[in-house]
């Protein structure tokens, strides 16, 4: 399993202001942690981040048992420095100002206009910080006649269309859509969010100037339907619930196996080829029907239970040992705990395990390692996330702040 490293991340000398929370601002900020850069994660004095209290699951201490922490929290927020700040009070506004004076980049998700009454907006911090990259993430996007609305990923996904191709078709047991199984459309903002966040930076190489970033969840969420919405802007034809199966390739699905069930993705004429000669049923890719990808999907409806007769004669183990050398794609349907076993996840060293020391009785917190393989420089896995406010009076002696300024801010419930 990974553990940390102490190489110089390619990143190494930002600095980012992270004033988000939840899950696509916080994965856009843990981004650019990992490939190095200073991360300075803003909370609520005494609460800190919503999702430090989304559980169960929680995080658990050295005898095993669950902790108040929950484990959400941790999904996004490693190798960044969490702060305690009320920015409803002037003194934590004028120590976020100066904060954002000295930062790169500053990552923020309120709702429109919601940092404007502080004077933490665009405008104000870039008037102090002109090379300042302020990357804004809503549910809408900044402007519009939705600008003003709560978005969450749940909402997005089923106003986006996403959960329109998602499950079983209406007439199937289990039909209707339903959400992908992870906050999709948070996680995506947060990675384009940290794409604009890079470009903007290498942009400010040339102009000397920062630039606000307008990300809406959305927006993204129209993005990512990609296939599905090319197809229906090119053709007028609306893509309908088809459960595991491609509505452009076929074989593309799940099959059912002496033991279960297993995946078959054949994206080739050539794949499907070399799978009927496996299965014993060579004649089938000579068939006018089935010889050609387009001819497979208008005949799926015979194609497919023909196929599941086959299927149905071996495990999912045998299937995938007869077709491992046949370069055919086809693999097991994994529960989590079987992904994280698997020897490919395992050799990739995908499950890390970062030491924290924050005096909460949390020893170690473990994870998922980037998917980011740069060979000069790789992901920086330093720290474990933060305990609330972990690193405030760190943080508030790097801005010149001495221990009894310190002590009068905790005293006002500043920080």
């Amino acid at each position: 399993m990974a553990q940390a490293s102490a190489t110089a991340g390619a990143l190494a000398g930002v600095k980012v202001l992270d004033l988000s929370r939840v899950l696509a601002g916080p994965w856009c900020t843990q981004i650019l942690a990992d490939l190095g850069a200073d991360v300075v994660k803003v909370e609520l004095p005494g609460a800190g981040d919503d999702t430090r209290h989304w559980g169960p699951p929680f995080l658990q201490d050295a005898q095993g048992r669950d902790t108040d922490q929950a484990s959400y929290f941790a999904a996004c927020n490693r190798n960044k420095r969490s702060v305690t700040i009320d920015m409803s009070k002037p003194q934590g506004q004028a120590l976020i100002r100066q904060l954002a004076e000295q930062a790169d980049v500053l990552v923020e998700n309120f709702k429109v206009g919601g940092l404007a009454k502080y004077g933490l907006d665009y405008a104000s911090l870039s008037a102090l910080n002109p090379r300042l990259v302020y990357c804004s993430v809503t549910g809408f996007g900044q402007t519009g006649p939705y600008a003003e609305r709560a978005g969450y990923d749940l909402l997005i996904q089923a106003s986006s269309g996403m959960m329109s191709i998602t499950g079983r078709a209406d007439g199937e047991p289990g039909g209707g859509g339903v959400r992908v199984g992870v906050a999709l459309t948070d996680l995506f903002t947060g990675v384009y969010a940290s794409t604009a966040v890079l470009a903007a930076l290498r942009a400010r190489e040339q102009t000397g100037r920062g630039q606000h970033i307008d990300m809406a969840l959305l927006d993204v969420g129209m993005a990512i339907l990609a296939n599905q919405a090319a197809g229906y802007l090119n053709t007028g034809k609306v893509p309908q619930r088809q459960g595991n199966s491609h509505p452009s390739l076929a074989p593309y699905q799940d099959f059912p196996t002496a033991d279960g069930a297993m995946l078959l993705a054949i994206g080739n004429d050539g794949q499907f080829a070399r799978w009927c000669e496996a299965a014993g049923r060579p004649e089938w890719s000579r068939d006018a029907r089935f010889a050609t990808n387009t001819a497979r999907v208008h005949n799926r409806a015979t194609l497919i239970p023909a196929m599941e007769e086959l299927t149905r004669q071996r495990s999912t183990a045998q299937w995938v040992a007869l077709l491992e050398d046949k370069a055919v794609p086809c693999g097991p349907i994994n529960d989590i705990g079987q992904a994280f076993a698997d020897p490919q996840v395992v050799a990739r060293g995908l499950r890390l395990d970062l030491p924290r020391d924050a005096g909460d009785g949390i020893a170690s917190v473990a994870g998922v390692a980037s998917p980011l393989r740069l060979s000069e420089h790789p992901p920086v896995l330093r720290n474990a996330p933060p305990a609330l406010g972990q690193h405030t009076d760190e943080v508030l002696r790097e801005l010149g702040l001495q221990d009894s300024d310190i002590a009068a801010l905790r005293a006002s419930g500043t920080v």
